[in-house]
């Protein structure tokens, strides 16, 4: 899937997008029907539902998004290993009904929930203990994962709110940040290719990485197979937007867009809130336009 298509105009806000949001189904708030129908209050007119390592056919979403007039791109987001810095690779357009997704989906579901002990593990070494048990109750039916860890931690009283939970336990580089039981990124390409998707390498700003291991982590990517590269995360300055272009272009990547929505209490990362995508941009959506 290398990028032949030429250079495109696209006009800012031209038309309002988000490839990147989640629902109650990972660690969103809201179902997938009412983050549709949130989505149609924010004027949005394509929406990619991509929850954490799962995708399943979502027809009462499907019907409603049909009732808006918008657009609903099946979606997952695969979380990797890039060397020792845990990556997420977002699947596009994927087939949700491929018979090739049941397997990916349940190896993901299984290192997911031995992240999960792990984490747990670590933080009763602090005299935290019952956190596996309180995140598995904060997640209920949906996959479990870090968020589900947080609101254990705000509601048991360690900390006072879920950032504060990120900067002291789940954060990068703390005690609940596991990334050993991840598949390598180039392998998380090869699925979303297997579930006929455009791959597009996830919020990249936010893996707090110099420039110079970004552009070598863009390099990997592309080599790997990889499609796309999420141009626009939410709000960002536009330093980085540029500079995230300028690596569309070296590593002749498409460029993508989206909030990283997980429920409407943050209006830093409100569904379709993002910053500006600029114009002479190879757009993902062209693929499958």
């Amino acid at each position: 899937m290398s990028v032949q298509r030429p250079l495109i105009e696209v006009e800012e806000n031209a038309m309002k997008i988000d490839l990147h949001c989640h629902s109650n189904l990972s660690d969103g708030e809201l179902s997938p029907q009412q983050l549709v129908r949130y989505a149609g209050e924010q004027g949005i007119e394509m929406l990619a539902i991509t929850d954490h390592d799962l995708a399943e056919p979502l027809p009462e979403a499907n019907a409603a998004a049909d009732a808006l007039a918008i657009q609903l791109v099946p979606g997952i987001e695969l979380s990797a290993n890039w060397g020792n810095v845990a990556v997420h690779v977002l699947g596009l357009n994927i087939n949700p009904v491929s018979a090739a997704l049941g397997p990916i989906v349940e190896r993901q579901a299984a290192a997911r929930e031995q992240r999960a002990l792990e984490i747990g593990e670590r933080l009763a070494k602090l005299n935290i203990q019952d956190s596996y048990q309180g995140a598995k109750a904060q997640a209920g039916t949906s996959r479990i994962g870090r968020p589900h860890f947080a609101r254990f931690l705000v509601e048991s009283g360690v900390v006072k709110d879920v950032k504060t939970a990120y900067k002291k336990y789940l954060g990068a580089g703390k005690v609940g940040d596991v990334k050993t039981h991840w598949p390598a990124m180039e392998e998380a390409v090869q699925w979303v290719h297997q579930v006929e998707g455009y791959a597009v390498l996830a919020h990249p700003a936010k893996y707090n990485l110099t420039r110079r291991k970004l552009d070598r982590l863009c390099e990997d990517f592309k080599e790997a197979g990889g499609d796309g590269l999420e141009l626009v995360s939410g709000m960002q300055t536009a330093d980085i937007t540029a500079y995230h272009h300028r690596l569309c272009e070296k590593y002749e990547l498409y460029a993508s867009c989206g909030s990283d929505f997980h429920g409407p209490v943050s209006s830093w990362h409100d569904l379709g809130k993002m910053a500006p995508v600029p114009g002479a941009c190879r757009m993902i959506w062209e693929c499958w336009a």
